[in-house]
């Protein structure tokens, strides 16, 4: 295979490896891990399924404020579209999102995130991502 097939073969799996630690950091709770998809400067927008939208150190508050309500979530991320273009690239990917409360009850969400990606000297980081909320089933709002 061709040197440069073979990178941009490499830079796929490494950008599809950012999406499912993603998706293990927020359904952990880890917030580190959930760090190290990001760069220091990048802008989160949750707004589209309520949330908010701001700065890395404003999502991990958000998320660490609102994700323990939920006694159980799991993010699938698939149908992944990645364009690269030498050091950046830009993703769609699909999210079924099931999030079950404490009473039993379970909420689920899908829709895409959009993120625009940084190849950085710690490999590929999101320094945008868009969440847009296509459905809800069983959501109170």
């Amino acid at each position: 295979m061709e040197p440069h097939k073979l990178e941009a073969l490499a830079d796929r799996l490494a950008i599809e490896d950012l999406l499912t630690r993603y998706a293990h950091a927020v359904d952990r709770h880890d917030w580190d891990l959930y760090r190290s998809v990001f760069t220091d400067d990048a802008h989160i927008d949750y707004t589209s399924a309520g949330g908010i939208a701001g700065t890395l150190d404003e999502a991990v508050s958000f998320l660490e404020a609102t994700m323990p309500i939920f006694e159980m979530t799991q993010h699938l991320v698939g149908n992944v579209d990645v364009r690269i273009e030498g050091d950046t690239a830009t993703v769609s990917a699909m999210f079924n999102n099931p999030m079950r409360l404490p009473d039993g009850e379970v909420w689920f969400t899908g829709g895409w995130y959009h993120h625009d990606l940084v190849r950085t000297g710690d490999g590929w980081r999101s320094r945008n991502l868009r969440e847009e909320s296509a459905w809800f089933d069983r959501a109170p709002f």
